[in-house]
């Protein structure tokens, strides 16, 4: 299934550590790896007894497409994609992640900090390709590379304190990206990061995906940012969370946020998702409020 390695990578997780294979870290290629989630549950042990945070999900994701995930909080939208991951175990059903270049290689970036504060820039976006035994010129030639990709070839030999939090989140990006991924799972990427940033990190995303072929699975609270970036949105009901419906992208690529707000489509797309999550979100909260009583 090309699953990661789970719990040996310390704070940096979903670094794949398949044999290294030759490549340019920004190149249009065959599209990644298909996803195949088959009426998959993960139930857990809670104080009050057995909780499922997620039932009876069902969910393809084809090669090279960019899927996004919304749901309200609490719906099952991470350990979902950690499911996919390989750090978490399905408690029933099955996931098939495979692709047509051998064992499909995964990597996944996380909200938040997540890069080793003790090393540098170029240290951090190297470390998956140390883990797999690459030479450390080749390292550095990779890491440069991608670090010129994301705007931060002047920050090589920087630590990440010395970074704001949008440049740090870029080094996680360009890190997962180091490893070549088949399959590239993205959690909230963008959540703590300011407005502005945030959509600067979008169009930067897109731009890397289209030169890539990589297949992406990216979770959202943002109605508007899943509409930015994605070719299907799948709206998660809340706890236990399943899939409420799949809803195809009309945008035509490349895109830009501006184009997609200005689109006549945008207003209707943006009514449906918000009318599921809305209702969503009230079922949820009606159920605690008589949990309660």
């Amino acid at each position: 299934m090309g699953r990661p390695i789970a719990g040996s990578l310390g704070p940096v997780q979903g670094l794949s550590l398949a044999p290294a294979r030759p490549l340019s870290p920004v190149r249009r290629r065959a599209p990644g790896a298909s996803v195949n989630v088959v009426d998959v549950g993960r139930r857990f042990e809670g104080a009050t007894g057995p909780v499922d945070a997620i039932a009876h999900v069902h969910l393809s994701v084809a090669p090279g497409e960019f899927c996004v995930i919304v749901g309200p909080s609490g719906c099952g939208k991470t350990t979902l994609l950690r499911i996919v991951a390989g750090l978490e175990a399905a408690t029933s059903g099955r996931v098939d992640v495979s692709g047509d270049a051998g064992r499909p290689r995964n990597a996944m970036v996380f909200q938040g900090r997540s890069v080793f504060p003790w090393l540098t820039v170029r240290q951090n976006v190297g470390y998956g390709l140390k883990l797999r035994g690459v030479p450390r010129r080749e390292r550095e030639r990779r890491a440069d590379a991608l670090l010129a990709t994301v705007g931060l070839a002047r920050f090589a030999r920087s630590y990440p304190h010395q970074l704001s939090e949008g440049m740090r989140q870029r080094v996680a990006i360009a890190r997962a990206l180091a490893v070549d991924p088949d399959l590239l799972l993205m959690d909230e990427p963008f959540g703590a990061l300011d407005e502005q940033t945030r959509l600067l990190l979008q169009e930067e995303l897109l731009r890397i995906w289209e030169n890539t072929g990589t297949t992406v699975l990216f979770v959202t609270h943002s109605i508007d940012e899943a509409m930015v970036l994605a070719d299907r949105i799948v709206v998660m009901g809340a706890q236990p969370g399943t899939v409420k419906a799949v809803l195809p992208v009309p945008f035509s690529r490349p895109r830009a946020l501006t184009d997609v707000r200005s689109d006549a489509a945008f207003a209707p797309l943006f009514a449906q998702i918000w009318g599921m999550l809305r209702e969503e979100v009230l079922a949820s909260r009606a159920d605690i409020r008589q949990v309660r009583a």
